[in-house]
């Protein structure tokens, strides 16, 4: 089954526990603390696999999740860290943003990564707070919970050579005669219900990628037909071949509903280089009506798959087609890298509601994330780190009085002004 578009929610493993524990050696009679911290959660990666030509597997398991770190021991024992999580993607995966549908990355390369769901920090062991004025720490942090993110996965195929027709306009059967690939090929329309790919051999070791895209129909761009649905499979084609049959009842007007409604999907289509190719020349009448329009339009391909007789000169076009673009995209220079701006990040940020303050902000939502709130000792704790960061006294010059909530990630913490 082909799938080529699906909603993901990746879920970045939780990091490990820190460890409370004080050294109970032989012969030491005031030993210290040395609780071990938690290891990071595992990321989840999305990478590129060549051999998948599908987004199948993840139609049917939209959810993973990374995997957590170790916790903390004594003797400072430090927790292993996650491992990472590999989610396989095609050649050809848009990744867009599931809210705003921005695109975040387009794994167009084998091996290319794109972590989607970072791990959650380790917690820190109680040997980590030592200070000159709190010798023996009781406390240690919570693990990190790892980023919970959703996406959506769009496979753009990636072909040289994108086949262009309306529904039985030859398209598979060329296919099947040029390469290994078996689509579908029936004598009625709408045979081929997704994309195939096929990889074309030439003499000198030379071979071409193409991909028969389901035929399009006037009003495709629209939402009309299937091809609709598989349009922006040929968006990454460097070539467009124009298959046609002579037989249609106008082949001329045919050409010019297959341009509009590639220039309605893209204005990208306008530029993109074509090849226009009239099929099925096996058939006496689809002969005679060839004759006629090579005159009109020009350099033109007859062909028929069936028999082989024209095809070798379409493959050594298409051929030529894919060298001039690779020579044309080899000149564009360039853009120069973008200077790096470095940029201040607050460690918070407060918004008044009607039920009293939202607190957000990545340093702090953690700092609360990680306290244990069973453990007086880390609650005194986080109210040190909340005063340094100057959160007390930005709530002061916002007029909050003692009692007010304050919501910080998924708590709601009472506020009560210090010195």
């Amino acid at each position: 089954m082909f799938i080529d578009y699906v909603r993901v929610r990746a879920v970045g493993g939780d990091g490990g526990r820190g460890c409370c524990s004080f050294r109970r050696e032989k012969y030491v009679p005031l030993g210290g603390p040395n609780g071990g911290d938690g290891g990071d959660g595992g990321d989840v990666v999305f990478e590129v696999a060549p051999r998948l030509t599908s987004l199948l597997d993840l139609k049917y398991h939209p959810l993973v999740r990374g995997r957590r770190g170790a916790h903390g021991r004594g003797s400072a024992q430090h927790g292993r860290r996650g491992e990472e999580t590999i989610i396989a993607v095609p050649r050809g995966t848009v990744v867009h943003d599931s809210a705003t549908g921005a695109v975040l990355a387009d794994l167009t390369e084998a091996g290319q990564r794109f972590v989607a769901a970072r791990g959650g920090r380790g917690g820190k062991g109680n040997a980590r707070f030592v200070t000159p004025t709190n010798r023996a720490p009781k406390f240690a942090e919570m693990g990190e919970s790892g980023e919970d993110q959703e996406y959506v996965l769009e496979l753009k195929l990636i072909a040289e050579v994108g086949f262009v027709g309306l529904p039985n306009a030859g398209k598979s059967t060329l296919l099947s005669a040029i390469s290994a690939a078996e689509p579908k090929i029936a004598d009625y329309p709408f045979t081929t219900l997704s994309p195939n790919l096929g990889v074309v051999s030439l003499s000198d070791h030379r071979t071409l990628t193409v991909a028969d895209i389901p035929g399009i129909i006037e009003g495709a761009a629209r939402g009309k037909g299937l091809g609709h649905d598989f349009l922006r499979h040929i968006e990454r084609t460097r070539v467009l071949l124009f298959l046609i049959d002579p037989g249609d009842e106008d082949p001329l007007e045919t050409m010019g509903v297959l341009e509009k409604e590639l220039a309605e999907h893209s204005p990208a289509f306008a530029e993109r280089p074509r090849v226009v190719a009239f099929t099925k020349l096996d058939v006496t009448e689809n002969r005679e009506a060839f004759s006629g329009i090579a005159g009109e339009m020009g350099h033109v391909h007859g062909i028929s798959a069936v028999t082989g007789e024209g095809v070798p000169a379409l493959l050594e076009a298409l051929w030529e087609a894919v060298q001039r673009a690779l020579r044309t995209e080899a000149e564009v220079e360039e853009e120069p890298e973008a200077e790096r701006v470095y940029t201040y990040e607050a460690p918070f940020s407060i918004r008044s509601t009607s039920s009293g303050f939202r607190i957000e902000g990545r340093k702090v939502v953690r700092a609360v994330a990680m306290t244990d709130f069973e453990n007086e000792e880390a609650v005194r704790h986080l109210q040190l780190v909340l005063k340094k960061m100057g959160l007390f006294r930005a709530l002061k010059r916002m007029g909050a009085k003692a009692g007010q909530s304050m919501f910080i990630g998924d708590f709601e913490l009472e506020y009560e002004p210090g010195d």
